[in-house]
């Protein structure tokens, strides 16, 4: 889980920062400066602690840490060419090797030591740095992407299979041989990555929408997420959480997603016999007149929670941690900063950054004292855990929008989407908290101040005494509502047919 940092101005703080990476069990980050190499300790939130800092090899541009051990691994811009082992605690070096071009990554375990170049993937045994295997059937590989799983009793290793479509080679680095090949996009892959037991493995596209994870080492698909709709988007890193409940990918924007791994089932529950459940029902089943592509879109599912960035276009990595007993997500940035974020496992939503720590310079920490100002959230998880994210909900309507029939001076109250307390009743009319009346006007906004304008939410709240009993009568709310979402449902479809260009 290592990255490159982007190249910055001479003399700022991005063209310091050479590269970061989170060592196997995430409790460590190193980073590579024009100066040498730190280790950090990722034991507490409010501290950061440098474990050891080292000058003797300058510019480096990889630096991986085995787990919490004394061994780091690190290639200089200097020697592009050589590997460095050293014992750092000793102040020793372990031994070094040489390869004929230049180190792109560097993956290991307590079994396996990968070294990927271009065109060709060295194994050495960890133990005595004996060279195991050379894969040299590799496709042009410029990233030097490739991924190695940490449980040393398989070892598994994934890379790129092709140039032009996103196929993943699988191998076993324990048997030394090719497990199979999964064809896991159409377009090149950005980014690779397998949970804690090497179960799992999950990967995204240059394309950067689409996040799928598959079984290993069967390869068969497991889960497929949407990450978003811009098309171009390019994933910086995916992790998995410790324990594969959840998988986070950051990228050049300013959203980290957030993916929870449900069970799967071998059949979708039962939708209960409400008004939601019948309309996602007719959704899924027109799913299936549809285009693939917009098919597979509506079942992907949506990320669980995200993370705010205050940045965006620069080279990042995150991963997922338990930090003091509590879930983290963790952001390492070539700004030269780790934020951090609380997750809240149940609920998901919007992660609080709670702390954002300074790799170089002095090593003091900031503290997200925007935080501070805002007022405190009834109790919960993310109140006990985290300091709010926003002030606490208003109960008054989003907006309100005068609108007057002949003879009458009162206003309408509109809100602008439906609440998540549930769906209107039966009948089409549902009780507001002044005793209105919630009426359809059957697919126009009242007083929208726009003649014909589509009415997306469908909630039009008037006095009780108010409520335009001929323009939806009592029994036929149900109707109506099926009849306008399935516009709407339409409208969208269309939408996506045109956005992906079919």
């Amino acid at each position: 889980m290592e990255a490159e940092a982007a190249d910055g101005p001479a003399g700022g703080v991005e063209a310091a920062l050479s590269c970061f990476s989170f060592n196997q069990d995430c409790t460590s980050l190193a980073i590579g400066t024009k100066a040498g190499y730190k280790l950090f300790s990722l034991s507490s939130v409010e501290q950061l602690d440098q474990v050891h800092g080292s000058n003797e090899i300058p510019d480096v541009y990889i630096v991986e840490r085995l787990f919490s051990s004394s061994l780091v691994v690190v290639v200089s811009h200097t020697k592009p060419r050589q590997m460095n082992v050293y014992h750092f605690k000793k102040g020793t070096e372990i031994c070094n090797y040489s390869y004929s071009s230049n180190i792109l990554s560097i993956r290991l375990n307590r079994q396996r030591l990968l070294v990927c170049l271009e065109e060709s993937i060295y194994i050495h045994n960890i133990k005595d740095m004996k060279l195991l295997k050379t894969i040299l059937d590799v496709p042009a590989n410029p990233t030097g992407l490739c991924a190695l799983s940490i449980n040393h009793s398989n070892s598994y290793v994934a890379y790129p299979g092709s140039l032009t479509t996103g196929e993943i080679v699988l191998y076993d680095g324990h048997s030394l041989k090719t497990v199979c090949t999964i064809a896991a996009h159409e377009g090149t892959l950005a980014a690779i990555t397998f949970n804690a037991s090497g179960s799992k493995l999950a990967s995204a596209s240059e394309k950067g929408t689409v996040i799928r994870v598959f079984s290993v080492p069967e390869g068969q698909k497991l889960y497929e997420f949407r990450r978003g709709m811009k098309r171009y988007v390019t994933i910086s890193s995916l992790a998995f959480s410790m324990d594969s409940q959840f998988l986070c990918a950051s990228s050049n924007t300013e959203t980290v997603h957030i993916f929870k791994l449900e069970h799967l089932t071998s059949s979708r529950p039962e939708e209960p016999s409400t008004w939601s459940g019948y309309m996602g029902k007719m959704f899924m089943a027109a799913s299936t007149y549809l285009p693939a592509q917009v098919s597979d879109m509506m079942n992907q599912d949506r990320a669980f929670a995200t993370g705010r960035l205050t940045f965006s276009g620069q080279k990042n990595i995150c991963t997922l941690s338990t930090i003091q007993k509590l879930p983290r997500l963790l952001v390492a940035s070539s700004d030269g900063h780790l934020y951090i974020y609380n997750l809240d496992p149940q609920d998901g939503g919007e992660c609080v950054l709670i702390k954002t720590h300074r790799l170089l310079g002095s090593g003091t920490t900031e503290e997200n004292k925007e935080n501070d100002l805002r007022p405190s959230l009834p109790q919960s998880y993310a109140a006990t855990v985290a300091r709010p994210s926003a002030s606490s909900a208003s109960t008054v309507p989003d907006n309100i929008v005068p609108w007057k029939s002949e003879g009458q001076s009162e206003a309408v109250m509109m809100r602008s989407a439906p609440q998540k307390s549930g769906h209107p009743p039966s009948g089409g009319f549902g009780e507001n908290q002044e005793g209105g009346r919630m009426a359809c006007d059957g697919g126009r906004r009242v007083g929208a101040g726009i003649p014909g304008a589509p009415c997306l939410s469908h909630r039009t709240w008037l006095p009780a005494h108010q409520a335009p009993q001929s323009r939806l009568p009592v029994g036929t709310g149900d109707t109506v509502y099926a009849s306008c979402y399935w516009n709407y449902i339409t409208a969208i479809m269309s939408m996506l047919t045109n956005h992906i260009g079919l």
